[in-house]
């Protein structure tokens, strides 16, 4: 079931996914350099918030990162989930975060079975790098 086109009433140019993190400056270098998101934007004190803003080259979709000076609660159901070309983008992944010293988490079965690797960043997000597109079958 993938719809075709955007609904009449619901017809977005972009999107964006923000959440506030309480290690502002720790989590900005994780996704920037481990998991290699570009960073395209940044702003300080913009109505009295600092944040980062991610996004990947033409792609209207970004991920924001907000500083929170109080602890935020995670759940541990969420994840942002980078679907890879194949195994070997995700090894490139899994070779960034174990010069890191990084060790992957456990993962949900699912992520397992489907070659998956997950990790955990500073705030206790799960970070998925899955070696196939979503909606596209897997390459070897």
């Amino acid at each position: 079931m993938t719809p075709k086109a955007w609904p009449n009433h619901l017809a977005p140019r972009a999107i964006r996914f923000a959440h506030r993190t309480s290690r502002f400056e720790e989590t900005v270098d994780f996704y920037r350099e481990l998991v290699g998101l570009p960073l395209i934007d940044d702003f300080k004190d913009s109505y009295g918030l600092d944040g980062a803003i991610f996004g990947l080259p033409d792609s209207s979709l970004t991920f924001e990162l907000v500083r929170s000076e109080e602890p935020v609660p995670v759940d541990g159901h969420e994840q942002l989930v980078l679907y890879l070309t194949d195994v070997a983008a995700r090894d490139d992944a899994v070779e960034r975060m174990t010069r890191a010293h990084l060790s992957p988490a456990a993962q949900y079965e699912y992520w397992e079975a489907h070659g998956a690797v997950t990790y955990i960043d500073p705030d206790g997000r799960r970070v998925v790098f899955v070696p196939w597109v979503y909606s596209a079958p897997p390459r070897q």
